[in-house]
């Protein structure tokens, strides 16, 4: 009797990207490299799942099932440049119908959307995560109103996936003052890295513990967290992130530094087992 071997089942990593500006679609600084090498190095996948903070419905989550999504162009005041660019990418009808059952199962009021494209909060770190384009991609809203613990509710929610070839991307940003960002001077603002280093911490005590109430408290425990997050929208999906991780993943810290004085650009890959080079160091 002959025994026909079955490949090992690979379970995809789940990541936290911040993505910044629209203009770190054009000006990659110290992350987009770091990005591209990620991509580089991680196991192949049948769809990339983003969330992203510029796709927000009230009360139910809507789950993209668009074959060939726009790239979607939603800002303004930048240069002329970055609205030329597209990411011309195919969706995954089928893994989205998937991922859609699995939030109506978990109790989450759930829509399917066949037009929506891809916002700049998917396309604009994908454009260096994976330039080629060549994997499908589909979009999971934020419903609101939503707070951390149901953030990391709809991370568990998601975090099957994993095993089925989908790459989960949480797109949001380490800090987000959109006032500060217009109307800042030179120089780094000393809070944005005071809160950055809280919160790494915060997310190693939840990944390698368990111990995620820290990040749930972020507003009353971080240092300047209000400021750094007037509304929190843009810190949400790290808790999307945290909340499709395992316990004792391990956890690789990507540090693209701040970028106009007052956002930091740093990222995480939780799962990623494969060999990074030394721009993925672990940090205090």
């Amino acid at each position: 009797m002959s025994v026909t071997a079955t490949a090992p089942r690979t379970t995809l990593p789940v990541l936290f990207i911040s993505h910044g500006a629209p203009t770190f679609a054009i000006d990659p600084g110290m992350a987009g490299p770091q990005l591209t090498e990620l991509g580089r190095a991680l196991p192949p996948a049948k769809a990339v799942l983003v969330v992203s903070p510029h796709w927000m419905t009230p009360r139910e989550v809507h789950v993209s099932t668009n074959a060939q999504p726009d790239t979607i162009h939603d800002f303004g005041g930048f240069p002329r440049a970055l609205y030329a660019l597209q990411y011309p990418v195919a969706g995954h009808p089928s893994l989205a119908a998937r991922t859609a059952e699995l939030l109506k199962a978990s109790g989450f009021p759930t829509r399917l959307d066949p037009q929506r494209g891809l916002d700049h909060g998917a396309w604009v770190p994908l454009r260096h995560l994976l330039p080629d384009a060549h994997v499908p991609v589909f979009q999971v809203s934020l419903p609101y109103p939503l707070d951390p613990a149901d953030a990391l509710a709809l991370g568990r929610t998601l975090a099957p996936l994993r095993d089925e070839g989908v790459l989960i991307v949480a797109s949001g940003s380490m800090t987000h003052n959109l006032n500060e960002f217009r109307g800042h001077g030179s120089g780094e603002a000393p809070y944005v890295a005071e809160f950055t280093r809280w919160v790494r911490g915060a997310v190693r005590a939840a990944t390698q513990h368990g111990n995620v109430q820290p990040l749930i408290d972020y507003r009353s425990l971080a240092p300047h967290a209000v400021r750094a997050h007037p509304s929190d929208e843009h810190f949400l999906p790290l808790l999307v992130a945290v909340g499709a991780a395992s316990t004792g993943e391990p956890l690789q810290v990507i540090d693209g530094g701040i970028t106009y004085g007052v956002l930091s650009m740093e990222s995480y890959a939780i799962g990623a087992r494969s060999g990074l080079s030394s721009g993925f160091t672990p940090k205090p």
